[in-house]
């Protein structure tokens, strides 16, 4: 027969039976599954739908592009993920469908027509003689097998009698209950994945919003209804305010979840340790309802969310709840005007017109509370220090451009010398830049604003120059360099307080030859500290401090700090030090609030896989057979048993039952 032939003799497969096969085979499934677990295990520990901008800070802007076009951002929601648990539904299913059959049949299976040379074979056997004739024999040890929980079926096979008997076949039922258990997980998993959203979105029926604008103005492709299947969202509720919606951040934006009751918060309270650290924080909301005669009245804390009409409402965190503002603003480019005077509130926006064009000024976040701590071996022996009350907030200008600042209110003593603090970042990825504006001794900024607009008084500062050239270097106006050397030393000092150090030192790069650049900047900083220090004498002598005996330490001290501070005024960016003059906290409560509809279906799964691994790994399946044949003078008895899988306990189990059958039957 040649091999065409034994093809043609083979049975053909149709496509449909080995599809079943692949989907249904254990290999696919145990892949999928670790997928799916590896994946999971990511989600747990990758915090899921955060801002964008936190991951780039977290990861750096290459790894978050990998991560990003790979979804580990939303590994819930991504498609992946979702196409994972799909085939594993459906893998584990037909493995359900394949085997249910055969296992229910084995489980009712006794097989009765095993033959002497099997049984033989088994390594659980014994064989021995009775008195008894074959049918007494069978009776009264099938009866003996029922008192110790086996089921048994008897069957007359020529001259022999065989009494077929098994116990704990109910773990067969472990391997259903297990795959089943998986199966009903992914339904739950995918009903939660909110499947539904994802579909409208790839249809285009709905845009994630990612401008930062009013409720009101949000568009509806990015509203959805209140009937949404599952979600999970947060909101920041104002104490004496409500809301009927959520937030819920997908990818680089959001959308608008419409809820089908509004929640007001009442009162928002919390808790801090002695160091200032947040403690604890609860809410106590009010939940209003087309369905209630009566607002439901509840206290909700930290892991002890209100469940209602099955939605669970958490509390999350807190937040400023436009918090009332008293702000000033120095101008740093005219430090001789009058101090603005700003009254606002947090998460507005504040037009500013300024020397170098209109800013607006947005009022983000007010921290009563900033916690940071000290360094190891700080003479005060705490460990954390509490800076006070902050206002964050951003200028833009009419480009676009912005820089976020970070002010505190209450100064900070930096060896033994008091500073008001002020960082500058342009973006979240960076670390605030501190400029230190040194506090005067009547606790505010009054003498570095005033020392600031003399450095900018170009007539002053050009007499205190001509003072200088001629009494402390020598250089007389009959000097042919002498108005040149003025208008150098004025246009130094001008450079230093408009531009900073910086500014400085990069025009000595430009036009020194290298060899002389460092001497040349020594020079330089010489004549902006001369000219400076005799402006900052005058000034002392203007607010009447004695200064017959020269300056005081605490005064020289002031001058040094003043020149660091302007010298960064320059990378500052902004034209204004705004300062925080007084504020009326108003908090808000942050709630995140979830649907999960499938949540309940997966703790179903979970039980039924918690049951199916009990049946498994605890029931013992036992089959035990006694093949009955009559003697001249009695009966022979052949005993054989097996167990579902071979352990140590079972060969215990058999010698017991060995024996006692032994002593039941009355063997010889």
């Amino acid at each position: 027969m040649n091999d065409n032939e034994k093809k043609e003799l083979k049975p053909q497969r149709s496509f449909s039976r080995i599809l079943i096969e692949f989907l249904g085979s254990m290999n696919l499934a145990i892949t999928l599954l670790v997928a799916v677990a590896i994946a999971s295990v990511i989600g747990t520990v990758l915090k899921q739908n955060e801002p964008y901008t936190n991951y780039v800070m977290k990861f750096g802007p290459y790894w978050f592009e990998v991560f990003k076009n790979l979804g580990l951002f939303d590994i819930y929601g991504a498609p992946w993920f979702l196409l994972l648990l799909g085939f594993l539904l459906i893998s584990t299913s037909v493995c359900v469908y394949r085997n249910t059959p055969v296992i229910i049949k084995d489980m009712r299976h006794f097989r009765l027509d095993v033959q002497a040379k099997s049984l033989r074979g088994f390594r659980h056997r014994d064989e021995w003689q009775v008195a008894a004739a074959p049918a007494e024999a069978a009776a009264d040890l099938g009866k003996r097998l029922q008192e110790l929980g086996y089921r048994s079926r008897m069957k007359q096979r020529g001259e022999e009698l065989v009494v077929a008997a098994m116990k704990g076949s109910v773990s067969r039922l472990g391997y259903l209950l297990s795959h089943v258990a998986i199966v009903v997980i992914c339904i739950g998993g995918l009903i939660d994945g909110n499947l539904p959203l994802k579909l409208a979105e790839w249809r285009g029926e709905i845009q994630i919003e990612t401008r930062d604008i009013p409720v009101t103005e949000i568009p509806d492709a990015s509203i959805l209804p209140a009937d949404s299947s599952s979600f999970r969202g947060s909101v920041n509720i104002p104490e004496g305010s409500r809301a009927n919606f959520i937030f819920l951040g997908l990818r680089d934006g959001y959308l608008l979840q419409q809820l089908p009751f509004s929640v007001e918060l009442e009162d928002f309270r919390i808790k801090h340790y002695p160091s200032g650290m947040p403690k604890s924080f609860e809410s106590t909301i009010l939940i209003h309802d087309a369905d209630r005669d009566e607002p439901l009245k509840k206290v909700i804390a930290v892991n002890h969310p209100l469940i209602y009409k099955g939605y669970a409402i958490y509390q999350a965190s807190f937040a400023d709840g436009g918090s009332k503002l008293k702000l000033k603003g120095w101008s740093l480019d005219m430090p001789g005007r009058e101090p603005l005077a700003i009254d606002t509130e947090v998460s507005s926006q504040v037009k500013l017109n300024t020397p170098r064009g209109d800013y607006s000024m947005e009022l983000n976040d007010l921290k009563v509370f900033n916690i940071f701590p000290l360094p190891q071996g700080d003479p005060s022996g705490k460990k954390f220090q509490n800076y006070g009350p902050s206002v964050v907030f951003k200028l833009r200008a009419a480009n676009g451009e912005a820089l976020e600042y970070v002010n505190y209110m209450v100064p900070v003593v930096l060896e033994d010398r008091s500073f008001f603090l002020s960082g500058v970042r342009a973006s979240q990825a960076e670390e605030y830049r501190f400029v230190h504006f040194p506090v005067d001794p009547a606790g505010g900024v009054e003498r570095f604003m005033h020392f600031l607009a003399v450095a900018h008084d170009g007539e002053r500062v050009r007499e205190v120059a001509l003072r200088q050239a001629t009494t402390e270097m020598g250089v007389t106006p009959q000097d042919p360099i002498y108005e040149q050397f003025v208008g150098s030393m004025v246009g130094l000092v001008n450079t230093f307080v408009t531009q900073g150090l910086d500014a400085v030192v990069a025009q000595a790069e430009k036009n020194i030859p290298e060899e002389k650049r460092n001497e040349a900047i020594s020079s330089y900083i010489k004549i902006i500290q001369g000219v400076l220090g005799n402006l900052y004498v005058e000034l002392l002598h203007d607010e009447g401090v004695d200064i017959s005996s020269g300056i005081s330490d605490s005064d020289a001290s002031y001058f040094d700090d003043a020149l660091s501070a302007i010298s960064l005024l320059g990378p500052y960016g902004s034209p204004m030090y705004i300062s925080l003059e007084d504020f009326t906290h108003i908090e808000a409560s942050g709630l995140q609030i979830t649907r999960a509809p499938g949540q309940n279906i997966v703790y179903l799964g979970c039980v039924m896989l918690m049951l199916g691994v009990f049946f498994m790994f605890y029931l013992h399946h036992r089959r035990v057979w006694l093949l009955i044949t009559p003697q001249q003078d009695g009966s022979s008895v052949l005993l054989a048993a097996t167990g579902h899988r071979e352990r140590s306990d079972f060969d215990r189990e058999f010698t017991f039952l060995q024996t006692d059958l032994r002593r039941r039957s009355g063997a010889n």
